[in-house]
């Protein structure tokens, strides 16, 4: 302001103006130039003052961008549209750090998504104030960044491709066929196709010395379904990652991410998972349909006494009903089979859950994230006081955690679990191992269901003749069947699988459940309060007291024709 008196001495009349002529025009004009700039550079500076003053009563740091060099990396970091939204940039990103800048770094919604671009990229981050003159100059720069190369979660397959490798794949040779495609976006498509075609429930992207192997897991087993070439196997890799978020040039890392398919006939979530291997990075995708009918109670497979034992149980007001298995097991479907039987309008339920799988028109479900403190056992204090007549937590892992169950089952409430163990009666000392009071384990307790999956035989199953030595082993398990447990319609035949289109020629399709439940009775009950219990001292009381065991229900479900004696005796061991 040195160069002038006043703003008013460089604005030029307009009575004057009309009479100056020639280079007093000009020099008039280049005055006037001079001034725009010079309040331009007042503005701006009024605006980094100002935002700089915001930033130290806001508590964040302040930084100017008006020069600072932003990548395109760093761009996609956020959606065009939520950084106009928010007012907030990803100005600098690395493989550990990443730096955001807002016009209001305290709103709730930016920290959240600082958290969350976090998470993404395993790396530490910090908020900065800038100005919205430096959010205008960053914002600019979305222009130059390739649209392909902004990252999305939800991704849509044509119904006309779907339908095209719906009806060119019957088996794993035809899909074959569809993965000498030279594109990797076809190739998703392909495999995304015909994983739900077949009832994939995972697919498995394995890189070999030689080759690439594609496989596909359907009824809990894992299938070869073809392979691909390594430069195939680095576009897919690369294709997948930028569907779900993971970093592209990290291979030497785990990573989890997760996109989701829009289909006519309902979303489909993928969640992604890679490690490192000796050939390249291992890649897993788990197909989670969102539309999958619901199994009803009454569907689970359960059968004779074990279905009036647990029916009786879900009825009651309060307690534990707990179900055992090892991963894959269907416990999490049982524990949904249940809510869906007790989801009732005067009934609130609330569901704790890591991942929530599926969701449940009319029940409450949460989340889990641990990186934000929100652990079962923290979350189950706070749904407690939300007053739930029915409380889910996905599973058991520690003694806070049980602790917490077994009081909110102690004081009305109905609480439904799972924990890993290999069958009902294993349970209880895993229980006591935590460090559970056994005096507060034992009242608490309703029941334990112990459970497996096995295959069904497809509609082409054959009827089979039993070796001597499986005829042996049934007629052993048999000995000590409860009584009432063999129903009159259950004949001495066994079936074993056959070969059909519907069933991919695998024999197989679809899965159900055998199960062993026990009830907790007085003698049990006397038991666990001593402190000393042992899983066959439990067994051998629940099964005196009417119990049939899994491998029991396995057979006379074989006997029925659902399913293979193999299968049973592969699943129990």
């Amino acid at each position: 302001m040195s160069n002038f008196q006043s703003i008013d001495d460089l604005i030029p009349k307009k009575d004057d103006t009309s009479k100056k002529v020639g280079g007093q025009v000009a020099q008039e004009t280049e005055v006037q130039e001079k001034f725009t700039k010079k309040m331009g550079e007042i503005s701006f500076k009024e605006l980094e003052s100002r935002a700089e003053q915001l930033a130290g009563s806001l508590g964040f740091s302040y930084i100017n961008l008006e020069k600072f060099p932003v990548s395109q990396e760093a761009l996609r970091q956020i959606p065009e549209t939520q950084s106009k939204e928010l007012e907030v940039v990803c100005f600098f990103f690395s493989q550990d750090e990443v730096r955001l800048g807002a016009i209001d770094p305290s709103k709730t919604e930016v920290q959240e998504l600082l958290h969350q671009i976090q998470e993404r990229n395993h790396a530490n981050g910090a908020l900065y104030t800038i100005s919205k003159q430096s959010f205008s100059k960053v914002f600019e720069l979305y222009k130059k960044v390739p649209v392909i190369a902004v990252i999305t979660k939800n991704v849509e397959i044509s119904e006309e491709d779907l339908e095209k490798v719906q009806a060119d794949v019957n088996d794993f040779a035809s899909l074959q066929k569809l993965f000498d495609s030279e594109k990797a976006t076809d190739i998703v498509t392909f495999i995304m196709g015909a994983g739900l075609k077949l009832g994939s429930s995972d697919v498995h992207v394995e890189a070999e010395e030689e080759k690439v192997v594609i496989r596909f897991r359907m009824d809990g087993i894992l299938h070869d379904a073809g392979t691909i070439s390594k430069e195939m196997y680095k576009k897919l890799i690369s294709r997948i990652k930028l569907l779900s978020s993971l970093k592209i040039n990290i291979t030497d890392q785990p990573q989890d991410g997760r996109f989701t398919i829009k289909t006519k006939n309902g979303a489909v979530d993928i969640r992604v998972s890679t490690i490192p291997t000796v050939y390249g990075e291992s890649l897993v995708m788990r197909l989670l349909p969102q539309s999958k009918e619901k199994l009803m109670f009454e569907d689970l497979g359960l059968r004779g006494s074990a279905y009036k034992r647990l029916k009786a149980e879900i009825e009651r007001p309060n307690g534990m009903i707990i179900t055992t298995g090892p991963t894959g097991s269907g416990k999490t479907t049982t524990l949904y089979s249940i809510m869906q039987y007790l989801n009732k309008p005067g009934v609130k339920i609330i569901t704790l859950e890591d991942p929530v799988e599926y969701r449940m028109e009319g029940i409450n479900q949460s989340q889990m994230d641990a990186s934000k403190g929100y652990t079962f056992a923290s979350a189950l204090r706070s749904v407690l006081r939300q007053d739930p007549d029915i409380a889910m937590v996905g599973e058991i892992r520690d003694l806070e955690t049980a602790e917490v169950a077994i009081q909110a089952a102690l004081t009305g409430h109905l609480m439904l679990s799972t924990i890993h163990t290999n069958s009902a009666s294993g349970a209880i000392p895993r229980f006591l191992s935590m460090g559970v009071k056994a005096f507060l384990m034992a009242p608490a307790l309703n029941c334990v269901i112990g459970q497996r999956l096995v295959r069904k035989l497809c509609d082409c199953k054959v009827e089979i003749e039993l070796t001597p030595e499986q005829k042996e082993k049934v007629a052993k398990f048999l000995e000590n069947l409860p009584e009432g447990e063999k129903s009159p319609e259950i004949g001495e035949k066994f079936y074993g699988p056959g070969k059909c289109e519907k069933c991919s020629n695998l024999g197989y399709k679809g899965r159900l459940g055998i199960y062993e439940i026990f009830i907790m009775i007085p003698e049990i009950e006397q038991l666990i309060v001593t402190g000393n219990v042992g899983e066959s001292d439990i067994e051998q009381i629940a099964v005196k007291n009417g119990m049939a065991t899994m491998v029991q229900d396995g057979i006379l479900k074989a006997m029925e024709g659902l399913t293979s004696i193999d299968e049973v005796f592969r699943v129990i061991g």
